[in-house]
């Protein structure tokens, strides 16, 4: 098999990046490991950022999503038994977020690239790429019980934090920085009505909480835990009673229960890999960096990447030049360090650390009254959270 551009992972990053190089007429071929049921119905990241809505708007992938994402126009900040809304509009000129879950732009794009007759080739096994510094990489796995290669000018790593393209990089030619947290994030999908229209973040003595939503009729549910925590440690009621606990810090608010439907545990970790480009092979997206979800940051750094890839690519094919491809990383980094630092400062604020004394405390309380009382701070917040582009 041939194509011109070979793209690891049928992830929103993998299959935009597939769409976006078909609208400029050129070839690829997405592998993924899993099936289309279980990418499909994956629930990750759900918060669209202004710049990546209008993507997908523009680029024809949209009107579900305009049909059915929930548009935000502020989130609420709790702490210290008292309430207070960050107003996107009044700080950002009008700028929101909308929520609508990743598994629902996968559905979207699988649909598109089909329609379009892509080619996404689902459930590969031991995958692994080759000649990566030569003029011919390609791309062997096994498919249908078969021994495959894909050869293509290009090969893009779209698999992942656990992935195999990173792990392809020598490592000697990685450079890497990383951080982890003392805490994870225990998180519920839950069948129930949002118990807010807009997202809450809550900051309370026993530790962060967060009530999100991915439609109208289901939420997500987070509380911060114990990075040894096992999910079976945890039921429904000892969940649902932390959640109480946490959010319910201000007269007169309750938290809507429901159904569980799903339930997990997800470490918190800072990580990126600066080596986004190595010979013929490109990262994007969760291969090559990962941030705390506090921000909203992972999904959209994913499709801010592509992005550039994109525009990069049609460069290369359609103009004969290099220089986009060249500057792929410098390009990337300064929008995923912006993302980084803001998701690692939203988290830092947020959550209680293990042994954080009193005066650790009463200084988290005093960045959120400034955050909370100071326009300067609440507009930085805003512009940081509907996306900051440079």
């Amino acid at each position: 098999m041939h194509t011109q551009v070979g793209i690891v992972g049928a992830g929103p990053a993998g299959l935009l990046l597939s769409h976006l190089l078909h609208l400029q007429n050129i070839e690829s071929i997405v592998i993924e490991n899993c099936s289309r049921a279980y990418v499909e119905r994956r629930v990750r990241a759900g918060v669209l950022e202004q710049g990546s809505v209008n993507l997908l708007m523009q680029n024809g992938l949209g009107e579900r999503m305009q049909r059915e994402g929930l548009q935000h126009h502020g989130i609420e900040l709790r702490f210290d038994n008292k309430s207070h809304r960050i107003n996107f509009d009044e700080l950002t000129g009008g700028k929101g977020i909308t929520v609508y879950g990743q598994q629902e732009i996968v559905i979207d794009l699988i649909a598109a690239r089909l329609a379009a007759g892509g080619e996404i080739l689902f459930e590969v096994d031991e995958v692994s790429l080759h000649n990566l510094e030569d003029a011919n990489p390609y791309i062997e796995f096994q498919h249908d019980g078969e021994q495959t290669r894909i050869s293509c000018d290009f090969i893009i790593g779209c698999d992942g934090f656990h992935g195999i393209s990173r792990p392809s990089i020598p490592v000697e030619s990685l450079k890497i920085f990383e951080r982890s947290y003392p805490f994870s994030w225990l998180g519920i999908l839950v069948e129930a009505p949002p118990s807010s229209e807009e997202l809450i973040y809550a900051s309370s003595p026993d530790g962060f909480a967060l009530h999100s939503m991915r439609s109208t009729t289901v939420t997500r549910n987070y509380i911060q835990c114990s990075p040894d925590d096992v999910i079976d440690q945890w039921s429904d009621d000892k969940i649902w009673h932390e959640l109480h606990r946490r959010l319910e810090i201000i007269d007169g608010w309750q938290l809507k229960e429901g159904k569980v439907l799903e339930k997990g545990i997800t470490p918190m970790r800072s990580f990126v890999c600066e080596t986004m480009q190595y010979g013929k092979l490109f990262l994007a997206g969760d291969a090559a960096h990962i941030v705390p979800p506090t921000g909203a940051k992972g999904m959209n750094l994913a499709i801010s990447d592509v992005n550039f890839l994109s525009l990069a690519l049609t460069e290369w094919y359609l103009d004969s030049k290099d220089q986009k491809l060249t500057n792929y990383s410098e390009d990337c980094l300064r929008r995923v360090w912006r993302g980084e630092h803001f998701s690692w400062w939203m988290t830092s604020m947020l959550h209680r650390f293990p042994e954080q004394d009193g005066f650790q405390q009463k200084l988290q309380t005093a960045e959120l009254n400034y955050v909370c009382n100071s326009a300067a701070a609440s507009a930085s917040l805003a512009e940081n959270y509907v996306g900051y582009h440079f």
